[in-house]
């Protein structure tokens, strides 16, 4: 009886931290259509008041963060997607990574449309309301194009 009690337990956590995973990649999913659509003040709104973005520099704060990306976010400027590949969640379910790739598609000098890949990694926390925010976020460029299916999921419909 306590090994099928133990095993109800594990099943129910299991379903419990996959449901927590689907819920981050929601987020994170949202979190993107929020720069795709140039929305600087819902793009704001998805990043945690603590939270840390890292690049050559260590941006603070959802403010700080939005004023950084301000170039995602006015008439002609490049446009940025990303999408979750990997999502994971601590069994505490209060913290959690997502990991995918992310597209630059910009103008050269001479207008030519340009696509830069990298890969994201954001560490997204539980809010006291229920929600998840993103705490901790930074991207490396790709050396080399992606292959065909990392490409693919930036294309593929959104269940969200």
């Amino acid at each position: 009886m306590k090994n099928l009690i133990l095993l109800s337990l594990l099943f129910t956590s299991s379903i419990a931290l996959a449901d927590l995973a689907e819920e981050v990649r929601c987020r994170e999913i949202g979190f993107s259509k929020a720069a795709e659509k140039q929305n600087a003040r819902r793009f704001a709104s998805f990043i945690d008041a603590d939270a840390r973005f890292v690049s050559s520099t260590v941006t603070r704060g959802p403010l700080a963060v939005a004023e950084a990306w301000k170039v995602f976010f006015t008439g002609d400027s490049p446009t940025i997607k990303w999408r979750p590949q990997i999502v994971e969640v601590l069994e505490d379910g209060k913290l959690a990574l997502s990991r995918g790739p992310y597209r630059v598609i910009s103008n050269d000098e001479d207008g030519n449309e340009t696509e830069h890949w990298g890969t994201f990694n954001s560490v997204w926390r539980l809010q006291a309301d229920g929600g998840w925010k993103v705490v901790f976020d930074a991207g490396s460029a790709a050396a080399q194009p992606p292959a065909e299916e990392v490409r693919a999921l930036l294309d593929q419909k959104d269940n969200c």
